[in-house]
């Protein structure tokens, strides 16, 4: 079987990592092609993964860099389509979908994010894509639920499941103390992050007094540039050991909603400040089903830290959260093996999750 992934950003490469690994170990052929996003192409370096990156420079964050990166990239899909013959594409990326349309492949659009806080890509990629694949939780937009594919699981399961995710407590030594706070600050400069607001240089003043006043570090990993009184703060660990640092930590307090629910998958507790709280189905049912993060709007800065020293003072917190994760793991599959049966099998195992879903659960 051949099959053509296109990977956009770093959170993609991770969800497909295992599922390329074992799928080439299988036999079947996997072409990988990437753009230049963050630290993509040095993750996939690190991990031996052939790959090409067909957009190797970032586009500019306005209307007319966007619609001229889309159209770049339905062209270099295309001209690889055209020359490798996959009999799949699967992936997020609008220009799969238009591709898999033009050339009649068939293609499966994977991912988390509900459809109304995505308005642009559902634009350009749902009328064209066979299948969404999504969590269950997920709202797709009733005009295409026809399309969706909900599974028990999370995209970050495919990475932080047990079976392939094992802590180093070696990076501790490379820490001050295991007794530490992780600040992790997005860039919010992505097409859909418009008007959203997260944590300040100010509310982080505050944070690290908390913290000291217990003892305890703080350390920021941060997508933007920080004051010099802030840099001092600043993880030094390669991006490579983020999350074995998000295992250990107490708490992670964030406005990245992507490290928020690799932190729930982990067990560590986190407490969200970014006004895309409530308006996102899988972090809503990891707070509100499992209890595992906390959300707050950036009109509520007051309640969100009454939630950080809730959670810094609770005598056993990380136990705590532990027991929620392993709950909430108990009730969801190995996305990986699951993905790996619904691509080689498909279109027949769309047709076999459409007439009994239940047929996912042999993947635990």
């Amino acid at each position: 079987m051949k099959i053509l992934i296109y990977i956009g950003h770093p959170a993609q490469f991770l969800f497909f990592k295992n599922f390329i690994k074992q799928e080439k170990q299988k036999g079947n052929e996997v072409v990988v092609l990437i753009k230049s996003k963050d630290v993509l192409e040095e993750l996939i370096k690190k991990e031996g993964i052939e790959y090409v990156n067909i957009v190797r420079t970032e586009r500019k964050n306005n209307k007319i860099s966007i619609a001229f990166g889309l159209i770049k990239r339905v062209i270099k899909v295309l001209c690889h389509c055209i020359k490798k013959r996959p009999d799949i594409l699967v992936g997020t990326d609008p220009s799969l979908a238009i591709v898999g349309c033009i050339t009649k492949t068939p293609c499966i659009t994977t991912l988390e994010d509900d459809a109304a806080v995505i308005p642009k890509l559902v634009k350009t990629t749902y009328p064209y894509t066979n299948t969404i694949l999504v969590p269950e939780c997920c709202d797709v937009g009733s005009k295409w639920n026809s399309k969706k594919i909900g599974y028990a699981g999370y995209m970050k399961l495919a990475y932080l499941h047990q079976k392939y995710f094992k802590p180093n407590p070696e990076i501790l030594q490379n820490l001050k103390s295991d007794k530490y706070v992780l600040v992790r600050l997005s860039k919010l400069s992505a097409h859909h992050d418009t008007d959203i607001k997260g944590v300040s240089n100010q509310l982080i003043d505050t944070l690290i007094k908390y913290t000291t006043d217990r003892s305890m570090d703080l350390y920021i990993s941060s997508e933007r540039e920080l004051p010099p009184s802030l840099e001092r703060y600043r993880l030094t660990t390669p991006v490579s050991d983020i999350h074995h640092v998000l295992y250990y930590s107490s708490l992670l307090i964030s406005d990245s909603q992507s490290m928020s629910v690799e932190a729930s998958m982990l067990g560590t507790p986190s407490v969200r400040f970014s006004d895309f709280s409530g308006r996102i189905s899988v972090l809503e049912e990891l707070e509100n089903k499992y209890h595992l993060t906390f959300g707050f709007k950036s009109t509520e800065q007051q309640k969100m830290l009454d939630k950080v020293l809730e959670i810094l003072n609770m005598p056993d917190a990380k136990t705590e959260f532990r027991m929620r994760c392993e709950r909430m793991l108990d009730e969801k599959i190995d996305v990986t093996s699951f993905l790996m049966w619904f691509v080689e099998e498909y279109p027949k195992s769309r047709d076999i999750m459409l007439k009994d879903p239940s047929y996912q659960y042999r993947f635990k």
